[in-house]
């Protein structure tokens, strides 16, 4: 009897639970391993994590300009639409379909089923194919919560958010305590420069720790239409949640270097287990528990938010009208939440999560420039458009040509996985001249 749509139903507490409980996930606890690897030393592998906390701050601070400037839905796809015309936003629809998006959620939900898994298993490595198992049922049981209820989605997002906290907590604190008694010798030598290895730099900072680790900032951006008050909320969300994860992330690898040496840290398939074994064996069975958890808040995140997309994307015309249908009793948009499952299936059971991490970065920090290129084009079409927040222009300018330039230098570092990326995206132009863009008669456009 009344209209169905998606209903304001994001406060300020659960966007900003949505952008901690997106951001604190399975990077925190398993990045380490990779940004140490790909910058060498201890203390290059601390700038690599400050540095991509302050350039995620520039982009958050973009996208809290878009999303004041731009009242839809739909994150990267929305702003690519409506500032850099349908083509680049039907590839990165493309890709973040097809690529993207099931590659960070099967390296999400593997590092959910390691961590819950690792406690009974100890100290052994659980079994890979038990792993996937629980990994799946895990995605499995969000994504049957996000067909069910916006609402308690969002609870269980602003919960999990207090355990991503929690646990963070669980390292930093016995961390501190140890380097307050003068525990510092993992810190001989941190600037090394001849363990510096500047040609795999890119991916430290864009698969392993910027590019994985902290992203997540941009969430609230997929659910501008739901959110309260959206241009006082998205800019505050946005500001304290990124600060809150910049200063959680560097005290808990100053609390892991501590601890661990460079070897124990290379060597340690999950850097947090490792840390409580050496640190604090009554944790043992804790931490595990609480990362799991955390994971498990991160495929909340996505599946919330990227459904959105599809969404979004099926009421611009630029895919299947199936996927703009929302349930009228649950007034979720049911077909686009259940859209991903079997794609996320295939990877988890193919996928190993440092070759899905390379996978997908280059795809998603192309487009993150792109769209932060597109605000540059917005301010220059639409001079007299008064945005309730501003940023300077310098801000978007470095940010798109950080993104642009590291994503190239990225075909140095990782030619194969990269090579793999761009092809993905590139398959998405004969689709969109076929499908969208040419002319064509409604019977073969319903039946493709």
């Amino acid at each position: 009897e009344e209209a169905v749509f998606l209903r304001k139903k994001i406060t300020l507490l659960r966007a900003f639970s949505l952008l901690i409980g997106s951001m604190v996930g399975s990077g925190i606890f398993i990045s380490p391993k990779g940004v140490l690897k790909n910058s060498g030393t201890v203390g290059f592998s601390l700038v690599v994590w400050f540095a991509c906390g302050l350039l995620s701050m520039f982009g958050a601070l973009c996208y809290a300009e878009l999303g004041t400037r731009i009242t839809k839905s739909g994150g990267h796809y929305i702003y690519i639409l409506e500032t850099l015309g349908p083509l680049p936003s039907f590839l990165f629809l493309w890709a973040e379909f097809f690529a993207i998006r099931p590659a960070n959620s099967a390296v999400v939900s593997l590092a959910f089923g390691r961590y819950l898994l690792e406690p009974f298993f100890a100290p052994c490595a659980a079994p890979v194919p038990a792993v996937k198992l629980v990994s799946l049922l895990g995605y499995y049981a969000v994504l049957t919560l996000n067909s069910w209820s916006v609402s308690w989605s969002a609870r269980l997002q602003t919960a999990l958010s207090i355990v991503k906290l929690l646990a963070l907590a669980l390292i930093i604190v016995p961390g501190m305590m140890l380097l307050a008694q003068g525990h510092t010798e993992n810190f001989q030598d941190a600037f090394d420069k001849q363990s510096l290895v500047p040609d795999k730099l890119p991916l430290a900072f864009y698969v392993y720790a910027g590019m994985f680790a902290y992203s997540g900032w941009f969430q609230t951006s997929f659910v501008r239409e739901e959110l309260v008050r959206p241009e006082r909320n998205i800019p505050l969300a946005v500001i304290v949640s990124v600060i809150t994860v910049i200063v959680g992330y560097m005290l808990t690898n100053v609390s892991y270097y501590t601890v661990l040496g460079t070897q124990d840290v290379l060597a340690s398939p999950a850097v947090a287990v490792s840390f409580v074994q050496r640190a604090c064996r009554s944790l043992i069975s804790v931490v595990p528990v609480l990362v799991a958890l955390s994971c498990f808040g991160t495929m909340n995140g996505g599946i919330l938010t990227f459904s959105r997309t599809l969404f979004v994307a099926s009421r611009e015309g630029q895919w299947p009208p199936l996927f703009s249908m929302i349930h009228i009793r649950r007034h979720t948009p049911l077909p686009a939440v259940m859209l991903m499952f079997p794609l996320v299936t295939t990877m988890v059971c193919i996928g190993d999560i440092y070759h899905l991490m390379n996978f997908f970065s280059f795809s998603r920090w192309l487009f993150i420039g792109l769209a932060t290129l597109g605000l540059i084009v917005h301010r220059c079409r639409h001079p007299e458009l008064q945005s309730p927040f501003k940023v300077p222009l310098f801000i978007p300018v470095s940010f798109t040509i950080i993104c642009l330039f590291t994503v190239a230098m990225s075909f140095y570092s990782d030619p194969v996985n990269i090579s793999i990326g761009c092809t993905m995206v590139l398959s998405g132009f004969p689709v969109y001249y076929l499908v969208i863009h040419r002319q064509m008669s409604n019977r073969c456009r319903s039946l493709l």
